[in-house]
């Protein structure tokens, strides 16, 4: 060769984030089942202990990004290992942000309100890279849509707040005694 890198066909960042977010909002989903399921008693507890200490998944979505960000850094993947890399990137993400509010808080009940947001504000995040057109395609024109997209965003937040708020005072005693009960 020539001393030039040779020409490698890049996965477009889009289908990439299209590919993360499927995996992030999936892992996400899964896991408040499996956790519903194992507190409520309807499938075996698979929680990892060790000396008598729960490890929660947020630790191996953690290992995981590690992983992950390493090999996209030092293998820079393309083509199908750039797929496989996203749909990885994606489940790391949906395990560690699962237990948002349980990192940001330092501990406290698995259900809190802030995991669910800080999953909505990075599924939101990847659709943005994933659907929205490039800064260069962003054109004066697109003001107005992008105004309207904000309100609609901003409307769509309080709602969200507002619902999740009524769910919260609805269901969050019953989902801490459920956790309080199924603790060994």
């Amino acid at each position: 060769m020539n001393g030039q890198e040779p020409h490698l066909h890049r996965e477009t960042a889009h289908k990439l984030a299209r590919l993360a977010l499927f995996s992030f909002l999936m892992t996400f989903i899964l896991s408040r089942v499996f956790v519903f399921l194992i507190m409520s008693q309807l499938m075996p507890n698979l929680y990892c202990f060790v000396q008598g200490t729960h490890v929660h998944h947020l630790n191996y979505g953690i290992f995981l990004l590690a992983t992950v960000a390493g090999y996209s850094v030092f293998r820079r993947p393309t083509g199908r290992a750039a797929e496989v890399t996203a749909l990885l990137y994606g489940v790391a993400m949906g395990l560690t942000f699962d237990e948002f509010g349980m990192w940001l808080h330092l501990g406290g009940s698995y259900w809190q309100r802030a995991s669910v947001d800080a999953v909505i504000v990075v599924a939101a995040l990847f659709g943005l890279v994933a659907f929205a057109p490039t800064v260069k395609r962003f054109e004066r024109h697109h003001f107005w849509l992008f105004l309207i997209v904000f309100v609609v965003v901003l409307g769509f937040g309080a709602v969200i707040y507002i619902a999740g708020s009524r769910l919260g005072e609805m269901v969050g005693q019953p989902l801490r005694e459920l956790e309080s009960a199924s603790s060994p």
